[in-house]
């Protein structure tokens, strides 16, 4: 989570650099410091006031989103759906390429373009940035909003759009405490454009994520790999962008690295992943079997929709060591919610107290849960590993009676 936000926080600085806001930036700049003859305390908060305002904004519409979770989760576990929530995200990416332009209804636009004086009218420039920037940033924020809306956790919502608002206005409010160096920035221009099709190609990685539970891990690898490498083959060497200031060319660069880095990355994690775990369908049966051999049982509910359950799937159950631990001493099984429906796994969720996904659940050879041990989220090979250790010490040292 500190890197998505890092990233969502860059996302923002960076829609600054779109041709809808930084025409803007001398404007509100100029705003600010014509309320610097009164002290710079009050220029200070003219400008928490105008980030408040936008985050007060994209914060709410984090939250509203996510509290929708309950029923967008349920409905992304349908291909169907998660196949028309990536061409949306597409047809958004496609509007930042320039092949077409998002607009708001003018009335609308110009509502939000109006000014007031005194704090209000920095609260509501914040409030409105969104409306008038709409062009440029809408389609990224709209392609949050369906991320944070499947993720169904209002504080998530809520961090992820105040990080996003962070990044949207703190380079704003530092410029207007610095009015002075203004005219350092450099002048609009061709490269803006650029900057767009960077972000459409963050709405383009969104849509390939949302469609990789429908695909195979092997294939949604693969599928993740293009996009990254298309995206840094085309914004360093393939688009001919050019701006009169040396900084420019670092950012094609940097994104032509980062681009061919993930995708090598990606690859080479095909390439070099080893088997995994081993894990059989639920049934009683299979518990019988285990109290009689006497072994533990590590029961998995996860969804392929489900991120934290992609992780383990492919780190911590790739993991030699864990691997090879779990096919000598444990029963290892998987109880796949991704569709909703089966009676059997309704039982099993109201039976272990299932909240949601991932949930690992250690049983000991008894048929007894250790929920002292119970794993609600990601956890790396090594912490794993010593809940294995655990569970396997506590059965030695207690035996039956």
């Amino acid at each position: 989570m500190v890197w998505t936000l890092l990233g969502i926080f860059l996302g923002g600085m960076a829609l600054n650099l779109t041709p809808c806001v930084y025409p803007l930036i001398p404007i509100t700049v100029s705003y600010f410091g014509g309320r610097s003859s009164k002290g710079k305390g009050r220029t200070l908060a003219h400008g928490l006031c105008y980030v408040g305002g936008l985050a007060l904004t994209n914060s709410s519409l984090g939250v509203a989103a996510a509290l929708t979770g309950g029923l967008m989760g349920a409905m992304l576990q349908n291909p169907l759906v998660l196949a028309a929530v990536a061409v949306v995200l597409l047809a958004f990416a496609s509007s930042m390429f320039g092949f077409w332009e998002f607009r708001l209804p003018q009335g609308l636009t110009q509502a939000a373009s109006k000014s007031y004086t005194g704090y209000f009218g920095s609260i509501f420039m914040g409030i409105t940035l969104g409306v008038v920037a709409a062009p440029c940033i809408g389609p990224f924020v709209l392609g949050l909003l369906t991320w944070v809306a499947g993720m169904g956790n209002p504080y998530v919502g809520f961090l992820v759009f105040f990080t996003l608002s962070l990044g949207l206005g703190v380079p704003l409010f530092l410029l207007a405490l610095f009015s002075g160096k203004l005219d350092k920035l450099p002048r609009s221009g061709e490269w803006m454009i650029w900057v767009r099709k960077l972000m459409g190609w963050v709405l383009v990685g969104m849509a390939a994520y949302f469609i990789r539970p429908v695909l195979t891990k092997i294939v949604g690898d693969i599928v993740l790999a293009a996009v990254a490498l298309g995206a840094g083959l085309h914004l360093c060497w393939i688009d001919r962008t050019r701006a009169n200031f040396k900084a420019f060319e670092w950012m094609q660069t940097a994104a032509g690295i980062a681009g061919l880095v993930t995708a090598t990355f990606l690859a080479g994690s095909l390439i070099l992943a080893g088997p995994g775990a081993i894990w059989h369908p639920y049934s009683d049966q299979l518990l019988k079997e285990a109290a009689a051999r006497k072994k533990p049982v590590i029961i998995d509910f996860s969804a392929v929709w489900c991120a934290p359950c992609r992780e383990l799937d492919e780190i911590t159950f790739r993991d030699p060591e864990i691997v090879k631990r779990s096919k000598q001493n444990f029963i290892l099984i998987k109880v796949d919610l991704t569709r909703k429906g089966n009676p059997v796994h309704a039982r099993l969720l109201k039976q272990f107290d299932i909240r949601g996904v991932p949930t690992v659940v250690f049983i000991d050879p008894y048929g007894k849960e250790r929920r002292d041990l119970r794993l609600v989220d990601f956890m790396p090979p090594g912490p794993f590993l010593v809940r294995m250790t655990e569970i396997s010490r506590f059965f030695t040292t207690n035996p039956p009676n």
